[in-house]
């Protein structure tokens, strides 16, 4: 349901870790919501983020949250929470929410589990409420621009694609916060967390993938993480095309990212990242006869990027992602990455986990 005309829509933020800035920015850049509260369970770090940031209510748990939303004597009314919480955390509190009435607006990855996103979405969609995944790399102008070459028959049906995530991690990156690098709580490494954005990018491209082969291993951040930092994989879509992905924290210096698409016409585009967390550009063009190329790695940018550079940089694309998924709450529509689009790339990075174990090609 739109929300009622003219009222402001009511935000909670739930996790004031690294991403809680890009999100309380990107509400407050917009003229129809206000932040009214913040939960994390750190109570000194919430307190300390409501009065840093002028947010009125702090709470300690979803539980208390939600009960005073529901009690108009009290916070009242809710209509989106924002969870950046650890990946694992999320399905208990994108249900509660839910269950609430409240629309959920989550940080990627949705899941760890693909049991787990389809109890999110069903969830989402059986109490009337938008599910929407943050996916901000979407609504880079160059990554749209791909997406029109596609479809307007520049490159028409791709038939070939490849991504390179060769990014730089220290070890203080994994040591830092225990939960990164750990099956159990970051449900994967450089594919659950960085590379996931890239191959959300690569199947909005070229569509739904069929068959996964991947492997993958740890080379250098061993003694910090269980998790992967290196890995490969050949990818099948239902299309018939193919693609090739490699993606790595223990490059160094990092090289960013680069996406390539050749499609049935024979002309071919890559997107760059680089810097990691720098807005995405269209460095190679070749059509027909004639290529267009821009420096792929300028030579006076600094290759390895700290995490707060990266998340600030990121800032005017979740401002366009948040203002897209408020204007449909306002409007009643959907969003443009809703739950079960964001379940596609998560199916793929399981695939090529499940893969790498058995030995064989999986099916996401």
């Amino acid at each position: 349901m739109p929300a009622a005309p003219h009222a402001k829509l009511r935000i909670a933020i739930i996790g004031t870790g690294a991403i809680f800035r890009n999100h309380l920015e990107a509400y407050r850049a917009l003229d129809n919501t206000d932040v009214v509260a913040v939960c994390d369970v750190n109570e000194e770090l919430v307190q300390r983020t409501a009065t840093e940031h002028g947010i009125a209510r702090t709470f300690t748990t979803t539980t208390e949250l939600f009960a005073a939303a529901g009690d108009p004597e009290d916070l009242g009314r809710i209509d989106i929470v924002s969870v950046c919480t650890p990946h694992p955390t999320h399905e208990a509190i994108v249900i509660e929410a839910a269950e609430a009435g409240v629309h959920v607006l989550c940080e990627k990855p949705l899941a760890i589990a693909p049991e787990s996103s389809l109890r999110m979405v069903e969830a989402c969609r059986a109490n009337g409420v938008q599910l929407g995944v943050l996916y901000q790399r979407r609504f880079w102008p160059a990554a749209q621009q791909v997406k029109t070459m596609i479809a307007d028959g520049t490159l028409g049906q791709p038939i070939l694609g490849h991504i390179s995530v060769l990014l730089h991690r220290d070890s203080s990156y994994y040591s830092a916060t225990p939960w990164r690098g750990s099956w159990a709580t970051d449900g994967g490494g450089v594919l659950m967390t960085q590379a996931i954005h890239y191959i959300d990018l690569l199947q909005w491209f070229m569509g739904e993938v069929t068959e996964v082969h991947g492997h993958i291993n740890t080379y250098v951040h061993r003694e910090h993480m269980e998790t992967e930092d290196s890995a490969v994989a050949t990818l099948k879509f239902a299309s018939g095309a193919m693609a090739t992905l490699q993606a790595s924290t223990a490059a160094t210096p990092g090289l960013g990212v680069q996406i390539r698409v050749t499609g049935e016409t024979g002309a071919s585009v890559q997107l760059t990242e680089f810097p990691e967390g720098t807005a995405g550009r269209v460095d190679v063009t070749g059509i027909a006869d004639a290529i267009e190329t821009q420096p792929t790695w300028p030579a006076q940018a600094h290759p390895n990027t700290a995490l707060t550079q990266i998340n600030a940089a990121l800032i005017p694309y979740h401002k366009l992602q948040v203002a897209d998924f408020v204007n449909a709450i306002a409007t009643g529509t959907q969003p443009a990455v809703t739950g079960h689009e964001a379940s596609k790339s998560l199916r793929i990075v399981l695939a090529i986990y499940t893969s790498s174990q058995t030995g064989k090609p999986v099916k996401p």
